[in-house]
């Protein structure tokens, strides 16, 4: 027998008598080990220091450009799933399984490489006359993280979700609810063991930069808006870190002056050492799974008689193409996105969230630390969430269990900005203890979305094909890909270039060429390089100002509030599907 046919479906057909609990321990591995992709925000502090390592230098990625790389994650996620759903129909899990392995853990190997490109200064220039007659500079270091963890990566993500969820709702017929939140609780989990294990891999392979002293006894040249001091007649480019940067930093260290590019963040040997784990844990898992012979039902279980609560339940199938010329596809296809959008951005973040917002406040209690904590929190209630709401909603209905989503996640939403705001004026533990609870409660909900969707689905359209309608559905996880992290970053930077502004706007012209060795006039080129932030602003205010920081993201919680109001009704409006629409029986 050949590998393509030991991969295939009609070679993994249980025997008679096979314990189907056996089945959702090998979906729970996978989804374990894509669902990192969630502690993705547990990179970003590395990430925007590789060079600098310490804090942020001129020629460091922006966090802007790495919270892109899990939007195309995402993106790439929901585009192979859409095509993955009916392919897995044709090939079963096992073949879809093992593919998503070496996607996933390859996307890692070759985001690896693009780190290392990126450490050794490595770019490659182009002539393209028709657009510039300079030669156009491209670091090829991001270009491979985007292509290894974005697109590769991402398609692992895709082909590693839809694997088990057709499998295990032939399996669980009794059950779709708490099938479905088997099946997908693993990936809201995913993000708490890579939480545990990308702290010590980071901490790990950490080398701090060469230190060359405190600030004031170092000589700092300023030029093209970055810092440089001179050693032995050449000019070295520096960074400096402030008190307010300690908190930051990867492992914390002192203040004072760092040479660029003699340190290392961890982050490509990380991403190295978890693309191989990840391969050999998920590989073992594919070939774990079997799948039910046809006809095959749980012994002495009869499907459900017909009331007001399994009105929206049919007993009938509707095919994979004909399921998207129904309205409920696309009410779904809302429902979806807009639940999804409203975590996801604060997914992407949730670090750098946690550290802006709380710690120039209690700055002893929220460490990087305790920012890592709460990734760490997030995936907990996220996969909690998976697998409570989705069993919960087997008992109250799918629309009622979103209709909860929606009306408390509103609320929830809109409190955020309300505790910030009151935490800047008047800085409180209870504030912190408020934001806490409403984002576990969040992303309990979140991650119960994405459990409870594919028994929705199943409930409208029938379980004949519901994997093909619960990939294309998933198209929808990448527009919420893109929507979340743009409204997150795009929101965030604007209330940063404001914030900035009314800053330096309270420091004398002379007191700012002081301090930075440069013109206010070229504040927007400082900002540029990293070089005046709101941080080391915040050292030269007056004396009871208030830190900016802290609201640097209440326009997006709005946002996110108002998509959550347009799901609401998009949820109301999804009735059983019309008969014109059903399958015949053959």
């Amino acid at each position: 027998m050949s590998f393509y046919n030991t991969l295939h479906k009609k070679n993994i057909i249980a025997k008679p008598n096979f314990n189907r609990w056996l089945v959702p321990p090998a979906s729970i591995a996978i989804h374990l080990c894509i669902g990192s992709v969630y502690a993705w925000s547990m990179f970003n502090p590395a990430l925007v220091k590789i060079l600098g390592v310490v804090t942020s230098s001129g020629d460091d990625w922006s966090l802007g450009q790495v919270v892109w790389i899990f939007s195309v994650a995402i993106v790439s996620l929901g585009l192979a799933a859409a095509y993955a759903g009916k392919w897995l129909e044709e090939v079963g899990p096992r073949m879809v399984g093992f593919v998503s392995a070496c996607c996933w853990g390859g996307g890692f190997i070759i985001g690896s490489l693009g780190i290392f490109l990126h450490e050794q200064g490595v770019e490659i220039a182009m002539s393209l006359p028709m657009i510039s007659s300079e030669p156009i500079v491209l670091k090829l270091g991001l270009y491979l993280l985007y292509l290894g963890y974005g697109v590769i990566g991402g398609i692992g993500l895709g082909l590693g979700y839809v694997s088990p969820v057709s499998t295990l709702i032939r399996w669980f017929p009794d059950r779709r609810g708490m099938a479905t939140g088997m099946a997908i609780m693993g990936f809201g989990g995913g993000a708490m063991i890579a939480k545990l294990s990308i702290d010590r891999l980071l901490a790990k392979f950490y080398k701090a930069p060469e230190y060359l002293g405190s600030e004031d006894s170092v000589s700092l040249i300023t030029e093209s808006g970055r810092r440089f001091v001179e050693i032995s007649g050449n000019l070295t480019e520096v960074v400096v870190v402030t008190m307010n940067d300690i908190a930051k930093m990867i492992v914390p260290g002192d203040p004072g002056v760092y040479i660029v590019g003699t340190g290392s963040s961890g982050a490509a040997q990380t991403f190295l050492f978890l693309g191989i784990v990840y391969f050999i844990i998920m590989t073992i898992a594919a070939f774990s799974y079997r799948v039910p012979p046809d006809g095959w039902a749980p012994k002495g279980w009869t499907p459900p008689k017909d009331s007001k609560k399994t009105r929206l339940i049919t007993k009938n199938n509707v095919h994979i193409d004909q399921a998207l010329k129904t309205p409920q596809f696309y009410f779904l296809w809302v429902v979806l996105c807009f639940n999804v959008t409203a975590g996801i951005g604060v997914i992407g973040v949730a670090k750098t969230m946690m550290i802006e917002i709380f710690t120039p406040s209690l700055p002893v209690i929220v460490t990087a630390g305790f920012a890592g904590t709460y990734v760490l929190m997030i995936s907990v209630f996220n996969m909690v969430g998976r697998i409570f709401w989705a069993s919960m909603s087997d008992f109250i209905g799918r629309k009622t269990t979103y209709f909860i989503f929606f009306s408390l996640g509103f609320l929830l939403y809109m409190s955020i900005p309300f505790t910030a705001k009151a935490m800047s004026v008047n800085p409180a533990v209870t504030y912190l203890i408020l934001f806490y609870a409403a984002s576990m409660v969040i992303f309990t909900m979140y991650g119960g979305g994405f459990a409870t969707i594919p028994a929705y689905l199943a409930d409208i359209f029938g379980t004949k094909y519901v994997g093909g309608i619960h990939g294309r559905l998933l198209t929808a996880w990448s527009t919420a890909g893109v929507l979340g992290p743009v409204a997150i970053t795009q929101l965030r930077q604007g209330s940063v270039e404001t914030a900035i502004q009314d800053l330096v706007s309270k420091i004398s012209p002379d007191k700012f060429q002081e301090i930075y060795g440069a013109s206010v006039d070229q504040l927007s080129l400082l900002v540029k390089q990293k070089t005046v932030t709101i941080s080391n602003l915040m050292q030269y205010m007056p004396e009871g100002t208030i830190n900016p920081s802290t609201t640097l993201y209440n326009t997006t919680m709005y946002a996110m509030a108002a998509l959550l109001a347009i799901a609401f009704v998009s949820n109301l409006l999804i009735g059983p599907v019309d008969k014109k629409h059903h399958m015949k029986e053959q």
